[in-house]
């Protein structure tokens, strides 16, 4: 089986924190999101991950090392391929056209799901699909009696399902989607301006290919400095039987409310930590109480009350009090 993760976005709306790095390798509790999409989806395979195949823009060596690095955790090849422009979802995926061979599952690099089944292989293919309270915001599918989906809308402007698309795709036969993803492609087929995924499905489906819905226990989005945040408290809720606190930490006189992450040479002195937070590698806080938030590597954190924040690497914070979104490299001082 292969993975193709379209992730070359900008992650406008995770700024200031995307300046630095992909909104995709922002850690929660230790691991890149990336990296917990395609653990996850390892996880309901019924079979070995082949490869995974990255749709990036132009990152950088150091980028791309990273993702090598999670393809080769899974013992899978690492693909790269480049969307130098943002053309839709179709596009993205048309990117990775070479390795749409056999099985294969797309998953849009900025959602996280929790599952308790195993992927059902034999049909032609699987599109995951949640209820929302605002449709009109997604691509959604409409189905027949028999739970088989019969129809593809991309973000309606009057209701016809409240079925959401979440970005998960399997196809059991890759070669087929490439096939009609070069004829959108070739014959310049657009919705609202850009080659989209459901226009390519519902030509797929017009065909006689009969696609089911799959469904999760839950949808977790990383669109925004505020989801990103409640999607870390789930993330370290379902992921206890992790090591989430490191034995290399040092804690002196402070209090750890668990969930909670503590990277490796950590330090947390007369301090009050937790629940739903994670401290990366090599930060001190010194005589602060943080909860609900995500600090990362190398900064430090002095005589400061955090909450839902979000802090980036080699930030300073000092003697301050608040909900904060703070990008690498910055200092807060009162």
């Amino acid at each position: 089986m292969k993975i193709i993760i379209p992730m070359a976005g900008m992650g406008t709306r995770m700024r200031p924190h995307t300046l630095t790095i992909p909104k995709p390798l922002i850690p929660l509790a230790g691991k890149p999101i990336v990296q917990r999409l395609v653990e996850g989806i390892a996880d309901i395979a019924n079979e070995q991950i082949d490869e995974i195949a990255f749709v990036i823009g132009r990152f950088g060596e150091e980028v791309e090392n990273k993702l090598k690095n999670i393809a080769t955790n899974l013992n899978a090849k690492y693909s790269i391929y480049y969307q130098d422009m943002a053309m839709g979802t179709g596009h993205a995926v048309w990117c990775a056209s070479e390795s749409l061979k056999g099985n294969v599952v797309v998953a849009f690099a900025d959602t996280l799901f929790y599952a308790d089944f195993k992927l059902e292989t034999e049909l032609d293919g699987i599109i995951w699909a949640q209820k929302v309270k605002n449709p009109e915001s997604f691509g959604v599918i409409t189905t027949n009696n028999a739970g088989i989906i019969n129809g593809f809308v991309e973000k309606p402007k009057k209701f016809v399902s409240d079925l959401a698309i979440i970005g998960i795709y399997y196809f059991k036969e890759g070669e087929k989607l490439q096939k009609h993803l070069q004829s959108l492609i070739d014959k310049d087929i657009k919705g609202n301006s850009e080659y989209q995924l459901t226009d390519v499905l519902e030509n797929m489906r017009q065909e006689g290919i009969r696609f089911g819905v799959g469904q999760v226990n839950e949808w977790l989005d990383c669109g925004n400095k505020e989801i990103t945040v409640e999607t870390h408290a789930k993330v370290l809720q379902h992921n206890k039987q992790e090591k989430l606190i490191s034995e290399n930490a040092k804690i002196c006189n402070s209090k750890i409310i668990l969930p909670c992450y503590i990277g490796d040479e950590a330090v947390i002195i007369d301090s009050e930590i937790g629940p739903n937070v994670s401290v990366g590698n090599n930060t001190k806080i010194e005589k602060s109480f943080i909860n609900n938030s995500i600090v990362q590597n190398k900064s430090n954190i002095i005589n400061s009350k955090i909450y839902n924040s979000m802090i980036g690497n080699f930030v300073d914070v000092y003697d301050m009090t608040g909900n904060f979104s703070v990008g690498d490299y910055c200092s807060l001082k009162k």
